[in-house]
C-alpha cells in the first residue's frame, strides 16, 4: 500500500518541478515584453502593482485607447461594475455574471494591495468596512474607484500621482477627507 503511494508522489513531485519551471520561464518573458511596451511606465508605478499586476494591469487595458469610451465601460466590461435588477417592489444586487473573470480579478487582487500602499485607497477601504461591508465588498468598491481614476491616466498618457489625487479630493471637499480630519482629531 505504501510504495504505490509513495511511486505516485514522486510521480507529482517531478511533474510539479516541471510545472514550476514552465511558470518560471513565462514570468521572465511577461516581465522582458512587458517593460518594452509604450504604457509600461503608467503601470508599473502604481501602489501595490508590483511585477505581478503590473503586466495584468496593462493588458486590461491594452494599447487601442479607442477600445473604452470611458470609465464605466471599463468598469461593466472587466465585471467590477455591480448590477442591480428590479422586479416589482424588489430589487438586488449582484455580480456581473458575463465578463472575462480574470480580468475582474486582476482588478480586485490590485484593488487589495493598494490598501496599505495608498492612502486614500486605505481610508476609503476602511470607510466601506465602518459601513458593515464585507472585506469582497469593499475591495470591489475600491477597484469601482481605482479604475476611474486609471481609465484618466491611460487615456491621457499621465502616470497616477497620489499628491495629485489627494489634492483634487481636498478641492472637491471630498467626504473621504473630510472623515479622515474628524478621526484625526478625535485620536
Amino acid at each position: 500500500m505504501i510504495t504505490p503511494c509513495k511511486l505516485r508522489t514522486l510521480a507529482l513531485v517531478e511533474q510539479l518541478r516541471v510545472t514550476l519551471q514552465a511558470i518560471d520561464w513565462y514570468d521572465r518573458e511577461i516581465a522582458d515584453l512587458a517593460s518594452t511596451l509604450p504604457d509600461y511606465a503608467l503601470f508599473q508605478p502604481l501602489p501595490g502593482a508590483g511585477p505581478h499586476l503590473t503586466p495584468r494591469l496593462l493588458v486590461a487595458f491594452g494599447e487601442d485607447r479607442e477600445r473604452f469610451q470611458s470609465a464605466d465601460e471599463v468598469q461593466k466590461y472587466s465585471g467590477i461594475a455591480p448590477v442591480t435588477e428590479r422586479s416589482g417592489k424588489k430589487h438586488w444586487v449582484h455580480w456581473r455574471l458575463q465578463c472575462p473573470t480574470f480580468l475582474r480579478q486582476t482588478f480586485i487582487e490590485w484593488a487589495g494591495q493598494t490598501i496599505n500602499k495608498s492612502f486614500w485607497a486605505g481610508a476609503y477601504y476602511r470607510q466601506q468596512r465602518d459601513k458593515g461591508y464585507s472585506y469582497p465588498v469593499a475591495v470591489s468598491a475600491l477597484a469601482f474607484k481605482w479604475i476611474r481614476i486609471l481609465y484618466q491616466c491611460w487615456k491621457t498618457r499621465t502616470p497616477y500621482d497620489e499628491a495629485k489625487y489627494l489634492n483634487a479630493l481636498r478641492k472637491r471637499g471630498s467626504p473621504l477627507l473630510r472623515n479622515l480630519s474628524l478621526n484625526a482629531e478625535n485620536a
